[in-house]
């Protein structure tokens, strides 16, 4: 005898797929800007300055009405004073006379010899020379360079996550496979072409 059902079993399959966590570091970007200062040369000068006053060389040739004043004031007083010293003198003179002596004379004289004044015909006009001053002259320079500013915008650095991962699926169901690995049964046997009956012996 001989089995005639034969039984298979089928696994079931399994896939598995596994993603680990990933922590990755999104490096930041910068931008960089960049603006230009332009400079420049500049330059200043002031050449010499001269200055003259030729306000008292005027007044010596025609002087103003107000200078005038003042000179003619000036003249009084100092015939005023010549004057009070003249008489005094002449005083003292005439209380200190002695007999026959011609004192008369000797005050005609001393007059005649004090209002006495060559004049030679010449006289340097003006008689006062000008005034002069100067200013020296000034220069300044004033050189810049370019700038060239440069402007980092730095964004902040990221950190991203990626979490874990498991996947499960299932490649093959499990089974059972039953099979009839027998031949075909005849009812009644007899109807079977390789039946072999019983045989009878005799005795």
């Amino acid at each position: 005898m001989y089995p005639l059902i034969e039984i298979k079993t089928v696994p079931i399959e399994i896939e598995m797929k596994v993603s680990h966590a990933k922590l990755e570091y999104a490096r930041g970007t910068a931008d960089l800007e960049i603006s230009r200062d332009k400079g420049g040369l500049s330059i200043k000068s002031r050449p010499i300055k001269l200055n003259i006053d030729t306000f008292e060389a005027r007044n010596s040739v025609v002087p103003t009405a107000m200078r005038s004043q003042e000179q003619a004031a000036q003249k009084g007083q100092e015939a005023s004073y010549t004057a009070t010293a003249t008489y005094a003198r002449h005083g003292d003179m005439l209380l200190n006379a002695k007999i026959g002596e011609d004192t008369i004379q000797q005050f005609a004289v001393e007059s005649t010899m004090k209002n006495y004044k060559p004049n030679v015909g010449i006289q340097f006009l003006p008689s006062v020379p000008p005034e002069i001053t100067w200013d020296p002259g000034e220069m300044h320079i004033r050189y810049e360079m370019d700038k060239l500013n440069f402007d980092w915008r730095v964004n902040q650095p990221q950190m991203e996550f990626t979490p874990g991962d498991i996947e499960i699926s299932v490649t093959q169901q499990p089974d059972v496979i039953i099979k009839y690995v027998g031949g075909p049964l005849y009812v009644p046997p007899s109807a079977d072409p390789n039946y072999e009956g019983a045989v009878d012996v005799e005795a």
